[in-house]
């Protein structure tokens, strides 16, 4: 969770993007706190893996999420030691296997923060947790195209969570609309990672573009200047 000036708590958006532009644009407007990528993203962009992280990192003061590729424990491990020391803020994302739960509870003891990613059942996020995961990000929008309930699956995570006190961080992922966004929320998740396009929706509604139109055009009939 994000804390305010006031010490309240509220859920921490992430950018989920490897484009080092859209990045910084959405940084700029000091509503990202954080960014996860993943291998797809990574190779959309272009960009040598290392370099991209970097650059993310040196935009973003909050986690970055940089995944490792390999899928056996000792692979996983040498990997995730190397994308962690490209920057402090660096979170190895690992997958939910069980040689990716082992990567976790090793790379966690030595102070790396891991998310475990791909989760799509509350047993396996306990299993997360227990691993010592920083975060654990279930995927919803994946589940919804298989006609299974994505956001139950996030209330049954934070339902669990909560009733052992733990650390892990609820970070949904996998979203495809804003109503998901609110959802999380009304759940009580503590991250969202938003594609650009969902969170630039979050903003816009024709009423609000309406209303700006007619108070700008009744303002110009003024002839006044605030400067």
């Amino acid at each position: 969770m994000t804390i305010s000036q006031d010490g309240a708590e509220f859920m921490k958006i992430f950018l989920d993007s490897a484009e080092i532009d859209e990045i910084k644009a959405f940084a700029d407007t000091g509503l990202v706190d954080g960014v996860t990528t993943n291998p797809s993203l990574i190779a959309g962009a272009g960009r040598d893996i290392k370099q991209t992280i970097a650059d993310i990192c040196a935009l973003i003061d909050g986690p970055v999420s940089a995944e490792v590729t390999a899928t056996d424990y000792d692979t996983m491990l040498a990997e995730g030691r190397a994308l962690a020391a490209i920057a402090p803020n660096v979170a190895v994302k690992v997958p939910l296997t069980r040689d990716g739960l082992k990567t976790c509870r090793a790379l966690s003891d030595a102070g790396t923060a891991v998310n475990v990613t791909l989760c799509f059942t509350a047993g396996q996020a306990l299993l997360a947790a227990k691993a010592g995961a920083a975060f654990i990000s279930p995927f919803v929008g994946r589940l919804d195209d298989l006609g299974q309930d994505g956001m139950g699956l996030i209330d049954e995570i934070c339902s669990i969570y909560a009733n052992y006190d733990l650390d892990t961080e609820v970070l949904v992922a996998s979203v495809r609309s804003t109503q998901h966004v609110v959802d999380a929320a009304l759940m009580g998740a503590d991250v969202v990672t938003l594609p650009p396009k969902i969170l630039a929706a979050l903003y816009k509604h024709p009423l609000t573009d309406n209303g700006l139109a007619a108070f700008l055009d009744d303002w110009q009939k003024t002839g006044q200047s605030i400067l």
